[in-house]
């Protein structure tokens, strides 16, 4: 019989405040580091979009680095765990640099730019991984690691939350009309929060289920368990397209209220409807209970492309009702959809285990990878459309760069939920499953 654990809730608390802790960081990068750049920093947009893929292809190879180096780490507080300790304030104070604007001349900021954000990708990546890799070793019970899943998810949706609402009056009111200042200390004042927060995750979550550790297993010997782990395949596909959409349209929601509405107060109101998320959240439990994981995320695409459709004829009409309420059917959806990630990659985990290989780290790193090439492209993909455009920071667009920001509100993001969901239907639980309860 497989040995089975159910954590205490301090513990199962703890575990789901470490993506708290990242997240107050992480939507501050994904939601307003492109306007940050391009209208307060003073970057060009072509500038920003090359400098967001460099910085996601060098964080595609530092996720299987770091995933490399926890499949290594053999310490007496476990094999993911320690990265919270190790690298918890080099992430804050990455965080913190990424936001200070030094008063040099362009090549000068250009690199100040290129450092600290490669610098924080790097440090992201480690203590973001290990909240993925950790979670086969806190327990081996089904409803156990779907509960972990959920509560990470409920506390990181919370977190996105509360960014997405509070930024900018966060900003005005620190910043008193300057705009440097005011992100500044915001993201000093998120920094202090999630530097305590993943300490706590150190000190208060446990590894104490691990498979038996095997001999050194080269990294051909990994690539062929990964190339008959079709499962993983497909989740990595799911996840990179659901972080494209997500940083398409996140980063383009400032833009569209700026200045095709001519409201940029509203922008946290919207922000707040992405509040509903948590009831998605909240459902995974009893709808992967009743009806499967792949099932309930093929359920969440779909509420997530109706929002987002509902949301797109708001646009065309010119009606911020539909808008609104679009993002908050969206926000259900992509509920269902996030709070399914870390569970399903617990179970490529497992299920490249049961074909001989432990890879806890390289596997976990699907996220990260996810992520990385997720919001590379997406940034990209809006501030290269945006140049190509015509856009002018703090100006009044052109006919040309309002339907580009239009397009990467609505229309972009309903196309990719769709190829998401067409891609999750090869997803085979079951032969996962019977591979695990073998």
């Amino acid at each position: 019989m497989k040995q089975t654990w159910q954590t205490a809730w301090p513990e199962r608390i703890s575990y789901g405040l470490s993506d708290a802790a990242d997240n107050l960081v992480f939507q501050m990068m994904t939601t307003y580091l492109l306007f940050f750049y391009t209208d307060v920093y003073g970057l060009s947009t072509s500038a920003a979009a090359i400098l967001f893929v460099v910085a996601r292809l060098a964080d595609v190879v530092e996720s299987l680095i770091i995933g490399v180096m926890i499949d290594h780490t053999h310490s007496r507080f476990g094999k993911s765990r320690p990265f919270f300790l190790w690298y918890a304030l080099p992430y804050v104070l990455f965080a913190v640099l990424t936001f200070v604007t030094p008063n040099f001349g362009a090549t000068g900021k250009l690199v100040w730019a290129y450092v600290t954000y490669l610098g924080l990708g790097f440090f992201y990546t480690a203590v973001n991984l290990p909240i993925t890799s950790i979670l086969p070793a806190l327990s081996q019970n089904e409803r156990e690691l779907t509960l972990l899943g959920v509560i990470r998810q409920f506390f990181g949706s919370s977190v996105q939350i509360i960014v997405a609402v509070f930024t900018l009056p966060l900003v005005a009111l620190f910043g008193q009309g300057d705009q440097q200042r005011g992100f500044l200390l915001t993201i000093v004042l998120f920094g202090i929060i999630s530097l305590v927060l993943i300490l706590n995750t150190f000190f208060q979550v446990k590894e104490r289920f691990s498979q038996p550790e095997r001999p050194h297993q080269s990294l051909s010997a990994v690539w062929g368990m990964l190339k008959q782990n079709q499962p993983w395949f497909i989740l990595s596909s799911v996840i990179l397209l659901y972080w494209l959409t997500t940083a398409i349209k996140n980063q383009t929601t400032i833009y569209y209220f700026k200045y095709l509405i001519q409201r940029e107060d509203l922008v946290p109101v919207v922000n707040g409807f992405t509040f509903a998320s948590l009831i998605g959240v909240i459902l995974i439990v009893r709808l992967a209970n009743h009806h499967g994981k792949k099932n309930t995320m093929l359920a969440g695409i779909a509420i997530a492309a109706v929002g987002q459709l509902i949301l797109g004829l708001g646009t065309a009409i010119n009606q911020l009702a539909f808008v609104f309420g679009g993002t908050l059917i969206n926000a259900v959806g992509n509920g269902l959809i996030i709070g399914l990630v870390s569970i399903m990659i617990a179970d490529t985990i497992r299920y490249g285990t049961a074909l001989g290989i432990q890879a806890e780290g390289i596997l976990a790193s699907t996220d990260d990878f996810g992520v990385n090439v997720g919001l590379g492209l997406g940034g990209l993909v809006t501030a290269g459309l945006f140049h190509l455009s015509g856009y002018t920071a703090n100006h009044a667009q052109n006919i040309a760069t309002q339907h580009m920001i239009t397009l990467n509100y609505a229309w972009l993001p309903l196309l990719l939920y769709m190829v998401m969901f067409i891609v999750l239907i090869f997803y085979n639980e079951q032969q996962l499953q019977d591979a695990i309860n073998v």
